[in-house]
């Protein structure tokens, strides 16, 4: 059981691996091509949103290193690994987001009071490749961002680039037919409030997660009611959800019983449970013999 668990394990991250592997390349070779043409053009907004660009494969790196450190194994000094790297790589992926919210807002308000032309037709296609190239990286990662944090920061941050690139297109062309210029700060405003309401929650998600506040999805009362549930037990305290990793799930409860002749079962079928249930897959019990005590109450979990 444990050697195919570690197979499929082994598995996935090689799937996520390729991901980041094909979704930097695409980006990278985007920044090159969008430096050039910024270059030969003149335009210092392709050559700054290239900068932007670069920044964002730098959240993607991160978030592939986060990936590769989760897999090395633990060390005398460090006995979960590196797991929790994700968890850090995702909280650094919600900062940058909103850095880069901050800066959309600035470049609105400044293109508002100063309005400048978006009508080159260089600007629009290098903004149309953009889309194709982001909206292509993001889908990368969209199965998998419903289950990983970190990969959901990826996804945020392609996301939010193909949003940007569209509202590019969109104001552009509509200057061109009307030279209604103020339309493209207009349209930065509202990409700038879509991202943030995104990255709300992947900050606040990360922030918990890095507090070792129970992970989403898991309700802890109903963890102790399957425990409860077992005839033999008479009481459950100290019990401790917390995430290792933006993937994976650690538990620790001192469980007392009133026999401990079962207690090799009881411990599988506690494990079995609240995996399939919850998905706990590093779940430590502490058996205890005696009965249920008043002092012990819903206060001491």
């Amino acid at each position: 059981m444990a050697e195919h668990s570690q197979i499929a394990d082994n598995q996935q991250f090689q799937h996520k691996s390729r991901m980041f592997k094909w979704g930097i390349s695409l980006n990278v070779v985007f920044i090159i091509a969008e430096a050039i043409a910024g270059v030969a053009a003149g335009s210092l907004a392709l050559l700054a949103d290239a900068g932007h660009n670069l920044s964002d494969v730098l959240g993607l790196l991160i978030s592939w290193l986060a990936l590769w450190l989760s897999q090395k194994k633990p060390t005398k000094q460090r006995t979960y690994g590196y797991k929790s790297s994700s968890i850090l790589a995702a909280l650094a992926n919600a900062v940058f987001l909103l850095v880069a919210v901050g800066g959309i807002i600035v470049e609105a308000i400044q293109r508002w009071a100063h309005p400048q032309p978006t009508s080159d037709w260089i600007v629009i296609i290098v903004a149309a490749i953009g889309i194709v190239i982001n909206g292509l990286t993001a889908v990368l990662f969209m199965k998998d961002q419903h289950g990983d944090l970190n990969i959901r920061g990826a996804f945020l941050h392609m996301a939010a680039d193909a949003g940007v690139s569209l509202g590019v297109v969109v104001a552009g062309f509509i200057a061109l037919m009307t030279g209604w210029q103020q339309l493209d700060a207009i349209v930065s405003l509202v990409i700038a409030v879509i991202i943030l309401i995104g990255t709300w929650s992947l900050l606040r998600q990360s922030v918990n997660l890095a507090l070792n506040a129970v992970p989403e999805g898991i309700d802890i009362d109903q963890v102790k009611k399957i425990i409860m549930a077992e005839p033999t037990v008479a009481d459950v305290h100290d019990l401790h959800v917390w995430a290792m990793s933006t993937t994976e799930v650690a538990m620790t409860v001192h469980v007392v019983r009133t026999t401990l002749a079962d207690n090799n079962e009881f411990i599988e079928k506690m494990n079995r449970e609240l995996n399939q249930g919850f998905k706990i897959c590093h779940l430590t019990i502490q058996t205890e013999l005696g009965k249920c005590s008043p002092e012990l109450t819903d206060d001491s979990i």
